[in-house]
C-alpha cells in the first residue's frame, strides 16, 4: 500500500515528466552565475535602504524607518522572484 506522499509524487511526476531530467554541466553553471548576479543585486539595494533606514532612525522618523523595512522586504522578495524565474527558464533550456 503505498503513502498519500508517494501517490502524491507519482501525480506529480506525471504532471511535469521534465522535472526528472538532469542538469547539465551548462545549465549548473548559468544556475550559479544567476545566484551570483542576484546576490550580488540583493546587496546593494540591502545597502542603500539600510543606509536610508539608519539616517530615518537617526532622525527619529519611525514612520519613515517602517516604510523603508517594508520596502527592504519587498525588495528581497521581488529579486528572489525575479531570480527563480530566470532559474526555471535555465533549467527548462535545452
Amino acid at each position: 500500500m503505498k503513502s498519500a506522499y508517494e501517490l502524491a509524487m507519482e501525480r506529480l511526476a506525471k504532471s511535469d515528466p521534465a522535472a526528472g531530467r538532469a542538469v547539465t554541466p551548462a545549465q549548473k553553471a548559468r544556475l550559479a552565475e544567476l545566484d551570483a548576479l542576484y546576490k550580488g543585486k540583493i546587496a546593494e539595494r540591502e545597502i542603500f535602504l539600510k543606509q536610508k533606514l539608519n539616517e530615518a532612525l537617526a532622525a527619529g522618523n519611525a514612520d519613515e524607518a517602517g516604510k523603508v523595512r517594508a520596502q527592504l522586504a519587498g525588495e528581497r522578495a521581488r529579486l528572489e522572484e525575479e531570480r527563480d524565474e530566470e532559474k526555471e527558464k535555465a533549467r527548462r533550456a535545452r
